[in-house]
């Protein structure tokens, strides 16, 4: 028979894992990028080439 998780355990479970910071969501083409902030509702941005295949927004 299997035990059951007590609740106190469970809290204990859900902070377990590293704190680091999300990535920053980044696109392939300016098409992409722009239809990504036209579905998310971001009116004012700017669109910034990190890389050659890599491109992200930053929201002023």
């Amino acid at each position: 028979m299997a035990r059951k998780t007590s609740p106190k355990q469970l809290r204990r479970m859900v902070n377990i894992g590293r704190k680091r910071a999300p990535r920053p969501k980044t696109f392939k083409t300016e098409e992409a990028a722009k239809a990504y902030a036209k579905e998310k509702g971001i009116k004012d941005f700017e669109l910034d080439p990190i890389r050659a295949d890599k491109i992200r927004i930053l929201t002023k």
